[in-house]
């Protein structure tokens, strides 16, 4: 196979990813939760603001133990969210937007009411037994090892109608699938074909490097750096129940289903160090497209150390992979309230000029935060199971603030999680024609990567500047890009000892610095990032 960047470049190498969670987006029928019609009706603001393609988060029939990952049928729509018309629907009007459509895949595990699960723990000699994970108990009757549950607790669940434990990496209503069983493997591949043969675009696969366990359930060593505050699941380093040499094998043949489809997309959510999670691209680029790269969202927002890890993934990347960038999602802190308002359009300039391929969470584009969730408001399960440790998930998965009417114009009904208390200031409908929002400059950001091949297909060049800033090159046939980011709030100066830049800032985090010449030398604002457009 020819290298990638020798080829004309495929949708996802020029595109940008969005995040929908759909419970979070849009309510058609005033049940305060987001839907498919709610979607639909929001696909111009995307297209508008430069989406190419949109992700959405499970919608299939599950009873919500884990707001969707918890599936009970791949093959459906959870009525919340409506029926396979919508779904239909969706699929048709995002691609008349010449837009494209990802679905999320959970192949890891089931919801327990999924039917397959049903007939596994009906016997010990059902055919379908093999379908899970089930062992006896250790000799002394405890549980068969010491792996743990991402969500608390242990990773085991007693069944006392056959008399023998189940493994679930998650809740105790998500038990996993033995992937190692061929059945498992066709029934899976079957949906994927099934959405395949639909029309959709691609599948972002969750939690991919869980898929595969130790055979031999060996106990995981305890994890010396575990602190009180972390999730209970850090007290071991999962390492026998997770990222298994033999889940590369799963992965190729995953590959195989999409590339008997015109250029269909496999995305995998791998939380791993860089030299692991490149492995995922597989031997010749025949594993995921785009192992999901976490770095902007686990790193230390400090230049220096950035710079480091940029360069060590672009030199870990194989030949012919294509990289992406992530710096948010459902599952952590919004940008916003990560690095704070002022460095979030500095994030917004980094996530959206890197090499690659980068993916936005819903809302980051208005710069919305995470809201305070009062404790009789939980409802996500990570942190109702772990109260004490602050770990919800609900403070990034709130609704979408497209005006400053009731609820934000996201529902008629009362939402399903509260808005914050300034969703009348920060909103769509106030941000759209303010020329110094956080949403014009990201879609002057979007409009200018898209317009021009250097700034989503380009080579990346890092550029040595010291300090707090992290800066680099973006050039594709002549046209080259000068990036200069300040990662701190304090002004510094941007100097080049062995090269003498001289160009003009065609975006700024402050635009009134745009249009501006630049010779060598350039003082750098706090909080200030710069696309320069080099002579």
């Amino acid at each position: 196979m020819a290298n990638q960047q020798e080829q004309d470049h495929l949708w996802w190498h020029e595109g940008i990813i969005y995040q929908i969670y759909p419970r979070s987006f849009q309510d058609s029928d005033g049940d305060g939760v987001g839907d498919l019609k709610g979607i639909i009706s929001r696909l111009d603001y995307l297209k508008w603001l430069g989406i190419t393609a949109i992700w959405v988060s499970p919608i299939y029939p599950s009873p919500m133990a884990d707001f969707g990952y918890d599936i009970s049928d791949y093959c459906a729509i959870h009525p919340l969210f409506g029926d396979m018309d919508d779904f239909d629907e969706l699929l048709r009007q995002v691609h008349e937007r010449d837009m494209k459509l990802i679905l999320d895949l959970v192949p890891n595990h089931t919801s327990n009411q999924h039917p397959w699960f049903q007939e596994s723990k009906s016997s010990r000699d059902n055919p379908k037994r093999d379908w899970y994970l089930w062992e006896d108990p250790a000799e002394d009757g405890s549980e068969p090892n010491n792996w743990l549950s991402v969500f608390g607790g242990s990773g085991w669940e007693w069944d006392e109608h056959t008399q023998q434990y189940y493994y679930h990496a998650f809740l105790k209503e998500q038990p996993d699938l033995n992937w190692r069983n061929p059945e498992v493997q066709q029934a899976m591949f079957n949906v994927m074909r099934f959405w395949l043969n639909k029309g959709v675009d691609g599948f972002r696969v969750d939690v991919m490097w869980h898929m595969v366990k130790d055979k031999e359930l060996r106990d995981n060593p305890p994890n010396p750096d575990y602190q009180e505050h972390m999730s209970t699941y850090e007290k071991v380093v999962p390492v026998y129940s997770t990222d298994q040499p033999e889940v590369h094998e799963i992965v190729a043949k995953m590959r195989e289903v999409t590339n008997s489809y015109d250029a269909r997309l496999i995305i995998g959510e791998i939380y791993l160090p860089i030299h692991r999670l490149v492995t995922y691209y597989g031997p010749n680029n025949s594993g995921v497209h785009l192992p999901f790269n976490f770095m902007l969202v686990n790193a230390d927002w400090n230049a220096k150390k950035l710079s480091l890890k940029i360069a060590e993934y672009e030199a870990a990347i194989p030949k012919g992979g294509w990289p992406n960038w992530v710096i948010g999602n459902h599952d952590q802190p919004r940008i916003t309230s990560r690095v704070g308002y002022s460095q979030a359009k500095v994030a917004g300039m980094l996530l959206l000029t890197l090499r690659g391929t980068p993916t936005m969470y819903y809302g980051d584009e208005l710069g919305m935060r995470d809201v305070p969730i009062p404790p009789d408001e939980v409802q996500d399960p990570q942190g109702l199971n772990m109260p004490d440790k602050d770990l919800s998930r609900d403070p990034e998965r709130t609704p979408m603030q497209w005006d400053s009417s009731e609820n934000a114009g996201f529902t008629d009904g009362k939402p399903w999680l509260r808005l914050p208390d300034n969703f009348r200031r920060v909103n769509v409908e106030a941000q759209r024609e303010d020329d110094y929002s956080m949403l014009t400059f990201y879609r002057n950001l979007i409009r200018l990567r898209q317009k021009e091949p250097a700034l989503h297909i380009g080579d990346y060049a890092p550029v040595i500047s010291g300090g707090s800033l992290l800066s680099y090159i973006r050039k594709h046939e002549g046209r080259q890009f000068l990036i200069i980011l300040n990662l701190s709030h304090k002004p510094c100066h941007f100097r080049s000892e062995h090269h003498t830049y001289k160009g003009r800032i065609v975006l700024a985090t402050d635009p009134e610095r745009e249009g501006k010449s630049i010779e060598k030398d350039v003082s750098v604002s706090g909080d200030e990032g710069l696309v320069v457009q080099l002579d």
